[in-house]
Parts: C-alpha cells; structure tokens; sequence
C-alpha cells in the first residue's frame, strides 16, 4: 500500500510539473504585452501579439510599407493590433486598407485595448483586415462610422 502511494503522489506530482508550462504559455500573448497606457499603437506579425513586433508609435503612420513613420516595411502583414493610447481627444486608433489613410478603415477604441485575431474584423469597405493594414492615424470616435469598430 504504501509503494502504491507513494507511485501515486509521484505521478501527481509530474503531472503538475508538466503542467506549469502549458499554463505559463496559455498566460502569454497579448495580455502580456499590454504596457499600459503609454500613447502608442503596436502591431505584430502574428495573431496574439506574437510572431514580431512590427512598430511602435505615438504618431500617424500614412505607408507603414515605406521607410518612415514608426512601421517601416511592413505593410501587409500585421495579424494583431493594440491601442495603449492615453484616453481623451483623438484616442481611438483607425487602421486602413491602403496608404494616405484611404480605402476601407476599421477603428480601435482605447478601452477595446487590443484585437489579437484580426481574421475576425474587416475594413468598412469589406475587405478581410488581417495582413491587409497599410497605414493608421489617431482619430475621435466620432469619425468613425457605426460598424467600423473592431474587437
């Protein structure tokens, strides 16, 4: 009896063991990427605020395809984005399908924080947004039609 317990709590115990990863990773993403309120967008490569950082900035971003702004050539390929911009005033985040902030748009409010799928959500033009975003600027909410905000 007492070998069988003893091969019991040593099994639980590396089952706990085992399982301590799983959960640290499960804890990752893009909850663990949130810095707070810090007056930046963010964008990565992949879903769950993974795969890449693409760019970081405060500012608008008209090509995030071209050499300047705070994405540089990486237009098309962002699969999760995150607004950690102070609220008030221009504080909602508008990601849109071509350069010079045209075509299809779609909004992030500050307190949506972040969207770590963007398969889910589309431009109001009704193109797919995923590894579709060319360029973003900081707008009020009011500029925003109804329908264009992501989550």
């Amino acid at each position: 009896m007492r070998k069988m317990t003893l091969a019991l709590t040593t099994l639980a115990l590396a089952a706990v063991g085992f399982a301590l990863p799983v959960n640290a990773q499960a804890s990752a993403g893009c909850n663990a990427q949130w810095p707070g309120r810090d007056g930046n967008v963010r964008a990565w490569k992949d879903w769950d605020c993974a795969g890449g950082l693409l760019g970081v900035t405060a500012g608008n971003d008209a090509n995030w395809a071209d050499g300047s702004g705070g994405f540089q050539g990486v237009g098309n390929v962002a699969s999760s984005v995150m607004n950690s911009g102070y609220v008030g005033g221009k504080d909602v985040v508008a990601f849109y399908y071509f350069a010079n902030y045209s075509g299809g748009y779609g909004c992030l409010k500050p307190g949506e924080l972040y969207v770590d799928d963007l398969t889910r959500d589309h431009f109001t033009d009704g193109n797919n947004m995923n590894d579709n975003i060319l360029s973003h600027q900081w707008v009020t909410a009011s500029a925003c039609a109804a329908g264009s905000f992501i989550s």
